[in-house]
């Protein structure tokens, strides 16, 4: 019977909003930023298109192309390169970077950063590229998932960076139907291990773990 409790609990997105609620972001008052730092692990390689095949984070991208349209953004700072450290695969930024120049944007908007693997090193190599630019106190708006936000501001500070704003993504709220309420979702339980690696990531950055 606990097993069953348990598996509604997890499969309800209801619950899972509410939770997502008191622990994601919230959207700021937007200003006018010098760069876009568009954090990878929104998207996958499609080979036989051989383009960006965009994945559940792909809003990050989304949100990112508003942005610039709106003129929020002067350039686009894309950090991301091969997450596994067992396959050789192309680089995140360079693949979103052919696909940025495929919708127009000119080369001058965009910024790319390869080498990093995680949340940490994009805060490393991107601070470097922004020295190299001559821009150390450049105005950031920092563009990923909403439940992603509270460990990357961490390791951001971590990172002495500052004139950080943070423009959350792909929240794990939602607009709610009667049916969600009352029937499991698999999304939801998708969404409780998004939660669940966050909250260990962001436990084991200020223990200093990691």
């Amino acid at each position: 019977m606990s097993a069953v409790i348990l598996f509604l609990l997890l499969s309800n997105k209801f619950i899972l909003g509410q939770v997502a609620n008191w622990y994601e972001a919230k959207t700021p008052a937007l200003e006018h930023y010098d760069i876009g730092l568009l954090l990878g692990g929104f998207s996958n390689y499609d080979n036989e298109k051989e383009s960006l095949k965009a994945q559940f984070a792909g809003d990050r991208l989304v949100q990112t192309l508003k942005l610039y349209h709106q003129e929020k953004i002067d350039r686009i700072l894309m950090s991301g390169g091969n997450g596994s450290f067992l396959e050789k695969n192309v680089p995140e930024a360079l693949y979103t970077q052919a696909y940025l120049k495929a919708i127009k944007i000119p080369d001058s908007a965009i910024i790319i950063e390869s080498e990093s693997r995680n949340t940490k090193e994009n805060f490393i190599y991107a601070n470097k590229i922004l020295k190299s630019l001559n821009k150390p106190n450049a105005k950031i708006l920092v563009i990923t998932s909403a439940w992603h936000i509270p460990r990357t501001k961490l390791l951001a500070e971590k990172q002495g960076l500052k004139n950080i704003t943070y423009y959350p993504t792909n929240s794990l709220k939602d607009n709610y139907s009667f049916e969600d309420y009352l029937l499991p979702q698999s999304s939801a339980i998708n969404g409780w291990e998004f939660l669940i690696k966050e909250w260990v990531g962001y436990l084991t950055t200020k223990l200093g773990i990691t």
